[in-house]
């Protein structure tokens, strides 16, 4: 708001022509600055929805992977995350190792840091000190060993991982007076965030991005983006009801790209300041964080900045610097809210009392891309939609299931790998091909032709606060999509040809959980679990053109029951 200044010289105002320009300044500021105070109010209270970004750095002790990150390497790697933050007035999160919860350098330096603007808490990951301290034999070949029957919860019993909680939580205490409240790491099983939540009370918890096979860790079919209440025995699983629910938020890490990531499953595409296609390439940070901050988003948009010090400040640094700045810029002028995690954690406790409805869009694509697409996650299901070159495909559709625990709830992994999963209705990676994602693709039958539906660009609104909108004009029509918290509708209104659906075509190769076709149902079975997907309006069928099966509407209308429970 411009401030309005009124200077007097000599402390009085002896010219008559001087007094009056003082008394009518006067009264314009006061009958001025209420209503810009009032417009300023209504402008912050007319906002968009909150645009959240934690800055989550994760602190190791030691690096055995290469030999050159020394413990000074890493403990410098820190320093330097935090004069860049403080020089940007940026707060943030620092999650400990157990390694280096015990250091004396990482105990000194984080106390220094002003609270309320930083948090201290827990990185889930185990090294040897921690394990043996907790009665437990060492099965590593270093003293932080990253593989998963190792370094992570899901290799130990559930009884084991209840010592070993107590013994982490025991020794943060000692150092900072307090337990930790966040609690991160790149998978947890149900049991152990139940248990630190039951004993101890943690806020927010976090864990990774979406991914196939990346270090050994499968998460894939989960609530994309932001955060999500888990089911009290499936720490990926999102809950459907507040009573099978952990009411500890999960949000995800890392910053996936919204059009990328999901296509290179098997790669890294995010906000990691590291990786020079991505968090380390200026181009590609401007347009995710415009995007990120700008493009309509449900409920709320969230991301997640920083960089474990295991990659040391030589090839973060690049990044960093270029994404701090634009932070900065983004958070004096209102555009986001830069929190640490269990401010987040706290403010989503109160705001939703279960998981909300949330949506990521990109309206403009990086560079010359004409790519669109819309994340849109809800208790029940998740769903992307992707617009490129004209056409229109439903890349990915997963229900949740708040009843199946994860495979860790009493057993552990007794290697290199584990996987948590949701319940695929559509899977265009795992089901396509690294050239060709397969999905739902909207097509049109005319003059003896199957061909997909050609159209302009796409836009997105919110409607209330469980239900995103797409509006879609093309040759077939204008189309109405409406992702509701249950229901995903398609519309199409002045139909130019009344041929259109959807068909889902697959690779040759496959393996797909599809059991059967019906006319209202379609059959599914993944990992021991039966489901359905069921159409409220509209019809399946198998076609003879190959797709596993096509979706014709009904009247011009589409309605799918985007889950396999009883809807409250």
């Amino acid at each position: 708001m411009p401030l309005i200044q009124v200077y007097r010289t000599k402390n009085t105002i002896t010219n008559m022509t001087e007094r009056f320009i003082f008394q009518i300044t006067t009264l314009l500021f006061a009958i001025l600055l209420p209503s810009v105070c009032l417009g300023q109010q209504k402008k912050m209270a007319g906002r968009k929805e909150p645009k959240i970004v934690n800055i989550v750095n994760f602190i190791r002790d030691i690096e055995p992977r290469e030999a050159h990150v020394t413990r000074d390497v890493l403990y410098q790697t820190v320093v330097k995350q935090i004069e860049l933050m403080n020089r940007y007035h940026l707060g943030g999160t620092f999650l400990l190792q157990y390694d280096a919860l015990i250091d004396p350098r990482y105990q000194e330096l984080l106390k220094t840091l002003p609270k309320g603007e930083f948090e201290i808490g827990a990185w889930w990951e185990l090294p040897q000190q921690l394990i043996e301290k907790s009665g437990i034999r060492w099965r590593g070949k270093y003293s932080w060993d990253w593989h998963s029957d190792v370094g992570f919860s899901v290799g130990y019993t559930p009884q084991e991982r209840e010592k070993i909680i107590d013994t982490y939580f025991a020794d943060f205490k000692k150092v900072f007076g307090y337990y930790p409240k966040s609690v991160a790491s790149w998978v947890i099983d149900g049991h152990s965030l139940s248990y630190m939540y039951d004993k101890y009370k943690i806020v927010a918890s976090a864990n990774c991005k979406d991914q196939v096979g990346t270090d050994g860790f499968t998460l894939w079919g989960g609530y994309w983006n932001q955060a999500y209440y888990p089911s009290r025995v499936n720490a990926y699983m999102p809950a459907q009801h507040a009573e099978k629910q952990l009411p500890v938020p999960v949000f995800r890490m890392l910053g996936s790209d919204p059009v990328r990531q999901y296509a290179d499953g098997r790669s890294v595409t995010t906000l990691e300041p590291v990786y020079p296609h991505a968090g380390g390439n200026e181009k590609w940070i401007n347009w995710f964080l415009q995007s990120f901050s700008s493009d309509p988003s449900l409920g709320f948009n969230y991301t997640q900045a920083g960089q474990e010090n295991s990659f040391t400040w030589q090839n973060m640094s690049k990044g960093l610097e270029i994404q701090f700045p634009i932070i900065a810029k983004l958070k004096e002028q209102g555009d986001v809210r830069v929190e640490t995690m269990s401010q987040s954690g706290e403010w989503f406790k109160k705001t939703y009392k279960v998981t909300p409805a949330t949506s990521f869009t990109v309206t403009k694509d990086l560079g010359d891309s004409d790519a669109q697409t819309i994340w849109y996650n809800s208790r029940f299901y998740r769903v992307n939609l992707m617009w490129e070159k004209g056409s229109m495909m439903i890349r990915d559709i997963h229900f949740f299931n708040e009843s199946i625990a994860d495979k860790y709830m009493k057993e552990v992994t007794t290697i290199n790998q584990s996987f948590f999963y949701t319940l695929p209705v559509v899977d265009g990676f795992n089901w396509g091909k690294t050239e060709k994602t397969a999905g739902l693709k909207l097509m049109v039958s005319a003059n003896g032709t199957e061909q997909p539906v050609l159209g302009g660009k796409a836009t997105f609104e919110n409607s209330g606060k469980h239900t995103a909108k797409v509006f879609w004009t093309s040759d077939a029509g204008n189309f109405t999509i409406e992702l509701k918290e249950s229901e995903l509708t398609i519309d199409c209104k002045n139909e130019t040809n009344g041929g259109w659906f959807l068909d889902l075509n697959v690779a040759d190769a496959a393996k797909t959980p599809l059991k059967n076709v019906g006319d209202k149902s379609i059959d599914y079975e993944f990992d021991g679990h039966s489901y359905k997907m069921n159409a409220l309006k509209g019809s399946f069928e198998k076609p003879v053109n190959g797709a596993l099966y096509r979706i014709r509407p009904e009247g011009q209308r589409i309605v799918l029951k985007m889950s396999d429970q009883q809807v409250p």
